[in-house]
């Protein structure tokens, strides 16, 4: 009875940031209840603090371990991947507090949500059984479900909402399959334990098949070629800050536990899944680039660019060793900053009738604001990839890992995808510098300023500064699986 008891709170505390995420949402939906729509900026910032509260104690205070008998683990990955998750979503909620209030969307539930959705992002990061993967991914995408329709005067913002659940159920659907058969073929739900089970001399059809029904599902949670096709109408038809949290700390979350389930749990099939990632990233990184020359709306283009940058990561991933996975935690710290950089910038995208979301409408930035047009053409050229800026080495580290894994045909493709990017990141640079000045946006917000400040400076310069720490991070982070 002692040895439970002692179980029990040594894995209360290693549970300890998910703990006071899951008891503060409450709290906050109770403040929201009895406060009424007013209350809405103060549930914004004590959810902001919430989130703080959490990453620190999660930094400081939570030791590493396996909790609830290898359900939740918390070890140097999930530690660095949360914390990318919980920058994220604090970045996302700040970004939205200045919205909330110009767009009449006042709503104390939208903050707690928000909230909820992170502490299910969080439980997927340290997932180590089948059973704690499909939850934290529902808790999750739930939320997010109704985040996406939660303007419901406006028709697009509900048909987003619709159209993403209807096909997340679909992908929730085919990774529960998944996960039955790899149950069913091994006996085991637990990664570890899988591993062990799943060798080259037990391997069977039924399993691999297994393995390919679960990337599906994670796949459309990064919103991956083949199943990206909700992404350019939810990113455009949701309310712009919930858009600029999808694009991130949801992302963050799916790529780890793509990372968990494949490497800590079948790395003796590597040969098996590889083949799935590689078609994956070829396709993603081909079809976002190319899908991404004609948009004119800023929101779908980022949604086409983002399809390209998971593709990107998930080089990374196909190498799998232990460059491949340091790549991919490089990249998507990288790749989280120049993303809530550009929301930024897309929130700031405002006149007094409204809010603007066509590439053309920045035009001649440079002249009515050249500050904003410094900031958003560095964060450009490092999503394309160019040096000295962040965005070069997040991309030259997943190619590496892929020529350190003799895939020289997915590395070559991905310069090539580059390339291509390239063009529509310089035309929005091209506009912004060399077309006639449209009319000046509105002053831009302070929490806008804040976010599209912290993120510019970081991908240049300070991220030649902190480089080689966040590389040691990121290099301890991926030995947990080698």
């Amino acid at each position: 009875m002692m040895a439970e008891a002692f179980s029990l709170s040594q894995s209360l505390g290693i549970a300890g940031p998910e703990l006071i995420m899951a008891v503060g949402a409450m709290v906050l939906l109770m403040v929201g209840v009895f406060a009424g729509e007013r209350s809405t900026q103060i549930v914004t910032g004590l959810a902001v603090a919430l989130v703080v509260i959490s990453g620190l104690w999660l930094v400081v205070v939570t030791p590493t371990g396996v909790a609830f008998g290898g359900s939740f683990l918390l070890d140097p990955f999930a530690r660095f991947m949360k914390v990318l998750v919980l920058i994220g979503s604090a970045f996302a909620m700040v970004m939205s507090v200045g919205f909330a209030s110009r767009e009449r969307f006042n709503r104390f539930e939208y903050p707690v949500l928000m909230v909820l959705s992170t502490l299910g992002m969080m439980i997927m990061v340290s997932a180590g059984d089948l059973i704690a993967l499909y939850l934290g991914l529902e808790l999750q995408s739930l939320a997010i479900y109704v985040l996406a329709a939660i303007n419901r005067d406006s028709v697009r913002s509900t048909e987003a909402g619709l159209k993403y659940f209807v096909l997340g159920a679909l992908s929730s659907g085919m990774l529960l399959y998944g996960a039955s058969l790899v149950y069913g073929f091994t006996g085991q739900i637990e990664f570890q334990a899988i591993a062990q089970a799943a060798t080259a001399e037990t391997r069977s059809i039924g399993l691999v098949i297994g393995i390919v029904f679960v990337l599906a599902g994670l796949a459309f949670k990064i919103s991956a070629v083949p199943f990206h096709m909700w992404t350019p109408d939810v990113y455009e038809g949701a309310p712009t800050p919930i858009t600029a949290f999808m694009a991130g700390a949801p992302k963050v979350a799916a790529m780890a536990l793509m990372v968990r389930f494949t490497i800590d749990g079948f790395q003796n099939l590597a040969v098996d899944w590889q083949q799935v990632i590689v078609f994956v990233s070829i396709a993603s990184m081909a079809f976002g680039a190319f899908a991404a020359i004609g948009q004119r709306n800023i929101k779908r283009l980022m949604a086409y660019s983002s399809i390209s940058h998971m593709g990107y990561a998930l080089v990374g991933l196909a190498a799998a060793n232990v460059s491949g996975v340091r790549g991919v935690l490089l990249y998507m710290a990288i790749y989280l900053a120049m993303t809530v950089g550009t929301f930024a910038v897309i929130l700031a995208m405002r006149r007094a009738e409204g809010s603007v979301e066509e590439i053309n409408e920045l035009a001649g930035l440079s002249r009515t604001n050249p500050v904003m047009a410094v900031a958003l053409t560095a964060l450009m050229l490092s999503l394309a990839g160019l040096p000295p800026l962040a965005g070069f080495f997040a991309k030259y580290f997943v190619f590496m890992a892929a020529v350190e894994a003799q895939l020289y045909g997915l590395a070559v493709i991905g310069v090539l995808s580059s390339v291509v990017g390239l063009y529509y990141y310089l035309r929005i640079v091209k506009v912004m510098w060399f077309d006639e000045p449209a009319a000046p946006f509105e002053p831009m917000a302070p929490e806008l300023r804040f976010a599209l400040g912290a993120t510019a400076l970081f991908i240049f310069p300070v991220y030649l500064v902190v480089g080689g720490t966040v590389f040691n991070a990121a290099e301890a982070a991926a030995r947990t699986f080698f």
